[in-house]
């Protein structure tokens, strides 16, 4: 990844977060610590901005308003492929861009759609992107884990590296 250009690393982050959509966002409030729930990623755009629908009222609101230093995680265990991201959250009130991301499954938690008071894009601009990689299969992360401990030499884990933003 180090010899990769910054369009190429943005295609990587952008294919990789559509292929497993769900992430771990982890805000941080001086009360409870750190605090991590599941989010649907609505898009990853053209700048690698990452886009969410959210509830403008929610524990994480509230505290990405104080903190706006927040984590994303990404595993896609069937695929070995996983991602750790540091980046600075804002919450954007744009209904054109919310028209934009809107699909129907979000309706399901915002039943009053688009039209919604609660409805708000949580913006996660990314400042520091990690990734690891083996695209084996499982049967292949086996064995490769079997051969490790038969010779005693180290699992090679397949890639791991810096996305550079």
């Amino acid at each position: 990844m180090s010899n990769w250009s910054k369009t190429e690393s943005l295609k990587y982050l952008q294919d990789k977060v559509k292929e497993v959509r769900t992430a771990m966002l982890t805000t941080y409030s001086s009360e409870k610590g750190f605090n991590s729930r599941p989010m649907g990623t609505a898009d990853v755009d053209d700048e690698g901005n990452i886009w969410f629908f959210t509830n403008e009222y929610s524990p994480k609101a509230s505290e990405i308003s104080v903190e706006n230093t927040v984590s994303l995680t990404y595993s896609d265990v069937a695929n070995h492929t996983y991602l750790s991201i540091v980046a600075e959250a804002s919450l954007v009130d744009d209904k054109e861009k919310m028209k934009q991301l809107w699909n129907p499954f979000i309706q399901a938690f915002f039943p009053e759609g688009l039209d919604d008071p609660k409805l708000i894009l949580l913006k996660v601009s990314p400042t520091d992107a990690e990734y690891w990689d083996s695209s084996s299969s499982s049967m292949v992360v086996l064995f490769n884990m079997l051969k490790a401990v038969v010779t005693g030499k180290q699992y090679d884990e397949g890639k791991h590296g810096d996305i550079a933003l």
